[in-house]
């Protein structure tokens, strides 16, 4: 199994193609939207900084957490496997392809339950929780025990994410859930150790700055003059 350190680098990156592929995204449909402001580059960093090589998300249809992910896969030479409704296959396709990601992404339709029994060891998984058995599909992925994130995503109303009861294979693994690190509706689980593990310990709690060793970065956009604030694991 693969031990994944920090890059500063592939999570800045990420985060920039994201803002500026969503944004492009929005220009040319008005209906694109996300839940959370600045959500989807936040997984698309968090995805990259940790060098995730197999990436999983199970939706709806695509959407800009989709290209968020797709792009954190451009920078860690990994993939994305989309399990999405056969019905919204083309249009998905084509707007993959629009974007210029069609090589960083496969898609597959069918049951979720019995298609996500084909991957292991999985590094990033994000899952909508649109679903109404969304609790059997966050139980079902088999994680990278090593170092590996689960994002739970839209969780509204009375609608509870894993709460840090995850199974994995190995025994004593640590497994972490952070409810809302940045606005609601997500919850973000961390599962295994690693030699950054007290930082990590405080990254998702909110956005108020701690004296953790997460590390706050921030950029300014050169053609929008934008500025930009993310923390990442330190």
């Amino acid at each position: 199994m693969r031990m994944m350190e920090w890059s500063a680098a592939s999570a800045t990156n990420a985060y920039f193609d994201t803002l500026k592929l969503c944004n492009d995204r929005r220009r040319q449909c008005g209906s694109w939207k996300t839940q959370e402001p600045g959500s989807n580059e936040f997984v698309s960093a968090l995805a990259a900084g940790m060098k995730a090589k197999l990436i999983v998300e199970v939706t709806s249809s695509v959407s800009p957490s989709t290209i968020a992910l797709a792009a954190a896969a451009k920078h860690t030479g990994g993939k994305l496997v989309c399990i999405i409704p056969e019905p919204v296959l083309d249009e998905s396709k084509k707007l993959i392809r629009d974007s210029g990601l069609k090589d960083l992404v496969e898609f597959k339709t069918g049951d979720p339950f019995e298609l996500l029994s084909n991957y292991e060891n999985i590094d990033f998984s994000l899952v909508d929780c649109k679903n109404d058995e969304y609790t059997r599909l966050l139980k079902l992925l088999d994680v990278n025990p090593r170092k590996s994130v689960v994002v739970a995503n839209n969780l509204v109303g009375e609608r509870k994410g894993l709460e840090g009861n995850l199974g994995v294979k190995e025994k004593r693994v640590p497994v972490r859930s952070t409810k809302h690190p940045i606005g609601k509706g997500m919850e973000v689980t961390m599962i295994g150790k690693n030699s950054d593990q007290r930082g990590n310990e405080n990254w998702g709690r909110g956005r108020k700055k701690t004296s953790g060793k997460s590390k706050w970065v921030v950029k300014v956009d050169e053609k929008s003059g934008e500025e930009h604030i993310f923390r990442v694991p330190g």
